[in-house]
């Protein structure tokens, strides 16, 4: 027989058995068992590493998402103290019968610069007669009140602001511990 002849088997021969060399056939069937698991594992393996990077892709957009949201924080925590001195100039010259146009000129820089910082997401926090939240309140005392039910926000000492859906200063507060008792 000729090499061409020796060599003549298909791949229907083989799933089928009419291989020529029936010592051979056991072989290859075994060979082609390992190769078909070998291809399982790389695809199984090449799942798992496309998933992995769908992941690492989703948490690096919602960390480039948070970094722009509150990217300017400490920004805007240094421009507060600004916005308390002005709210603190308007009483004053209000209680002490301060020059009106005075007066008018720093209310309309404390509305512009609260409007600008309302544009980056910047809000005051709602603290009188609220319920005490200790995430966005910080108790400085505790007085008895007969008109604020206990647990409430009596007075504010400094407001509070929020950036988004995070506290960016939590607001200086006195809370109600209820009427006050009267000595027997």
């Amino acid at each position: 027989m000729s090499d061409k002849q020796d060599n003549a088997n298909t791949i229907d021969d083989l799933e089928n058995g009419n291989a020529t060399d029936p010592n051979q056939d056991g072989g290859l069937q075994a060979v082609l068992a390992a190769k078909e698991d070998e291809c399982k594992a790389l695809s199984e393996k090449y799942l798992r590493q496309a998933a992995e990077f769908e992941n690492y892709k989703r948490l690096a957009q919602r960390d480039q998402r948070e970094q722009i949201k509150f990217g300017n924080e400490q920004l805007l925590q240094e421009l507060l103290p600004v916005v308390d001195n002005l709210e603190r100039a308007i009483k004053a010259a209000h209680d002490n019968k301060g020059s009106a146009a005075l007066v008018q000129g720093v209310d309309l820089t404390l509305k512009q610069l609260t409007s600008s910082l309302s544009k980056f997401g910047v809000q005051a926090v709602d603290s009188i007669g609220k319920p005490f939240d200790p995430s966005a309140h910080q108790a400085v005392s505790q007085v008895p009140s007969d008109r604020v039910p206990s647990g409430h926000v009596v007075d504010e000492f400094q407001k509070g602001y929020r950036l988004h859906d995070r506290i960016l200063r939590a607001a200086m507060v006195s809370v109600s511990s209820g009427p006050a008792q009267a000595d027997s």
